[in-house]
């Protein structure tokens, strides 16, 4: 009788697979990302596209990247586990996340789990949905206070690269809190705080209240239908961030007028004071973490 491989053999290996290659892709950008910080060099888009031609070559230097990495591993980690624990506390099929690598910025497209399961109960969906903003936010509050606290400030460093990071309203606070009086164009981000920034619009992408992103779905569990009058409005306002702050909205509004619909949840029991009161959590989070440019041209760089 032939045996039957083991469960690891059989499925596990893409989740494994995939999260040491999002692993390598992040040390590639955060190594070059330390070398600048170390040189008080700006960060460029030649130096991204760099550290994927060449940076693989030395392959010492990647324990450089590492801080930039485990720190974004990290808080994507916490975010999709939050998902996760929940789905199995509530008996749903789920999968293990999925990190998926790319030649970007960031090193990775992020993280997801699949849930295979069908909800049907409002209070459900809303757990499930919050689980993974709040629990990818308990880590990154302490990762973005340990980096700032390790960056440093170099006056005008924010006009010399090709491009201008955006600050949302947290970071904003923690760098007024621990450089009091320093502009936050004078502040160079160590990777560490780089890579909790990453998770800071992460977070705010996913709690967007639209279609089937975390935000969407909390909106649904709360809103009921007026859901899809909602998003049309909150579509709408994407389309007029696009036009005034960060062109790149446009594709958002495309990307999530084909995902606005919700699949429909038949259950008419409140959610209760508890978890409107975690709604509004998550609306001061998405405030947080939300920036309308996350990414902007320096003119004349």
């Amino acid at each position: 009788m032939e045996r039957s491989r083991p469960k690891f053999a059989r499925g596990y290996w893409l989740h494994f697979t995939l999260l040491l290659a999002t692993l390598f892709t992040t040390c590639l950008v955060g190594a070059r990302m330390q070398q600048n910080f170390q040189s008080n060099l700006p960060l460029g888009v030649e130096d991204v596209w760099d550290a994927f031609v060449n940076g693989w070559r030395n392959p010492a230097a990647l324990i450089d990247g590492l801080p930039f990495s485990l720190t974004l591993l990290m808080i994507l980690m916490a975010h999709e586990l939050g998902h996760y624990v929940t789905c199995m506390y509530y008996r749903l099929d789920a999968s293990l996340p999925y990190f998926l690598p790319a030649p970007v910025l960031t090193g990775t497209f992020g993280a997801f789990i699949r849930i295979r399961a069908p909800i049907y109960f409002k209070k459900v969906l809303f757990d499930v949905a919050v689980g993974g903003p709040l629990a990818g936010f308990l880590f990154l509050l302490p990762a973005l206070a340990i980096g700032i606290a390790f960056s440093k400030v170099i006056p005008g460093i924010a006009d010399e690269g090709s491009f201008r990071f955006g600050t949302p309203l947290l970071l904003w606070l923690m760098e007024k809190a621990i450089f009091p009086g320093i502009a936050a164009a004078d502040i160079y981000l160590h990777p560490v705080a780089r890579a909790a920034w990453v998770g800071l619009l992460a977070t705010g992408w996913n709690l967007l209240p639209i279609g089937q992103l975390d935000g969407g779905h909390v909106l649904y569990s709360v809103a009921g239908n007026r859901h899809t009058m909602l998003t049309w409005i909150f579509l709408a306002a994407l389309v007029v961030l696009g036009i005034f702050f960060w062109r790149w909205w446009f594709f958002w509004v495309v990307l999530l007028y084909f995902g606005r619909k919700h699949p429909t949840i038949i259950d008419d029991e409140p959610l209760g004071p508890g978890r409107k009161k975690l709604a509004w959590l998550m609306l001061l989070i998405f405030v947080l973490c939300f920036t309308p440019a996350p990414i902007r041209e320096n003119p004349g760089n």
